[in-house]
């Protein structure tokens, strides 16, 4: 075979490794991808209005870290930009994360003065909470503020989302969204935030453009893998390379241990004849029945001049990888039975010299895409090159 590396998975994990071996390390490299584009989730294109959306929702660029920055803007041109959400509530759009604009919004002038005086004094100079440190407080009106958050907009989002109830989720989702102590309004507080100038598909097309790297779409890697339990070796139509899989870790090993929880979202893409159709480039809408969130595509950069806007109403679904071929598993469900049975997999992986997990689904986690590039740098600066 002409390649040294097989890697599953055309996204920005599977995308990153392939350009640090292919011209730090001089490997060939062969990108397979069972979807039809590259770019995995961060997919994106001009539809008919000339608006460019994005298809598997709303992704933008933000880090603390000047190393992921380091290395994204390496691949493309940094266009600054700050997003900003708001979640309706009782027919009221607040800005989300929720603020101090959110007290002004439901309480009177008087009640409000004093509830965001004594959340300062109490949180001292930190700039957000979680909802969970909030529900905990021995403050009664702070707790109680934060009790009206989480029945209102917390609870009936996370049952939507998870199709589960708050209780059975990993705590770590309820604390995605922090409480704001201030008039920010910005959802991302981030030294970076920035979207790419020639979308994520311009950016990924730079990112793999190297003589060592080929791209095959459309094409279902696990049909081409075998395992030599002799020699602990994965092969890829029976040669031996380096292989890096970026897919469901589950659905590797043929569910020996179990399925994978994850959820899926279903998108409806709708255009209308208007520069503007809603304050915010993400509305979350906790109350509604069925979709969750919905996004303006034209504030994601900005598009002007258009005389269109195009918006996707986003529906959380459930997900069986078995039946459901045509959705794609968004987000793992982290509960302490679906992170023991990932172990399990984990540690099935780990005895073969040649295979590498690296990537939201492989990891089974949720990855900022930060976070993504971070992850993927470290398994990249840790391996035994094959």
């Amino acid at each position: 075979m002409d390649y040294d590396y097989v890697v599953i998975g055309a996204g920005l994990s599977g995308g990153i490794l392939a350009r640090k071996l292919a011209e730090e390390k001089n490997k060939k490299i062969l990108i397979i991808e069972r979807r039809d584009h590259i770019a995995g989730n961060m997919y994106d294109y001009d539809d008919r209005y000339g608006v460019k959306v994005q298809r598997y929702g709303p992704h933008v660029f933000h880090t603390k870290e000047e190393k992921a920055y380091q290395f994204l803007t390496q691949y493309c041109e940094p266009v600054p930009y700050r997003t900003r959400c708001e979640a309706v509530i009782d027919g009221i759009s607040t800005p989300s994360p929720f603020n101090f604009k959110t007290i002004d919004q439901f309480y009177d002038k008087e009640q409000a003065g004093r509830l965001k005086e004594l959340m300062v004094s109490y949180y001292g100079a930190r700039e957000e909470v979680t909802v969970v440190e909030m529900l905990e407080c021995r403050e009664p009106d702070i707790k109680a503020y934060a009790q009206f958050l989480f029945e209102k907009d917390y609870k009936l989002y996370t049952a939507k989302q998870w199709g589960l109830s708050p209780s059975e989720i990993d705590p770590s989702v309820l604390k995605r969204v922090p409480i704001v102590l201030s008039y920010r309004d910005t959802y991302f507080s981030d030294r970076y935030e920035f979207m790419p100038k020639e979308g994520f598909v311009g950016f990924y097309k730079n990112l793999i453009h190297h003589p060592n790297i080929t791209v095959l779409l459309g094409t279902d890697a696990l049909e081409h893998l075998s395992v030599d339990e002799e020699k602990k070796q994965v092969l890829f139509d029976g040669n031996l390379a380096g292989i890096i899989y970026t897919g469901a870790v589950d659905e590797l090993f043929r569910y020996q241990y179990g399925v994978l929880p994850y959820r899926s979202l279903d998108f409806k893409f709708q255009s209308y004849k208007t520069e503007n159709f809603q304050n915010a480039a993400i509305v979350a809408y906790p109350q509604e029945a069925g979709y969750t969130r919905v996004t303006e595509y034209t504030k994601m950069p900005e598009q002007k001049d258009l005389g269109w806007t195009t918006v996707a109403y986003e529906y959380p679904a459930v997900y069986d990888r078995r039946a459901d071929m045509g959705k794609e598993p968004y987000y793992p469900v982290l509960t302490d039975e679906s992170q023991r049975m990932y172990g399990q997999y984990r540690e099935l992986a780990g005895k073969y010299k040649n295979l590498i997990l690296c990537g939201r689904l492989a990891d089974f986690k949720y990855y900022n895409m930060d976070q993504c590039v971070l992850r993927a740098l470290e398994v990249y600066e840790n391996m035994e090159v094959f």
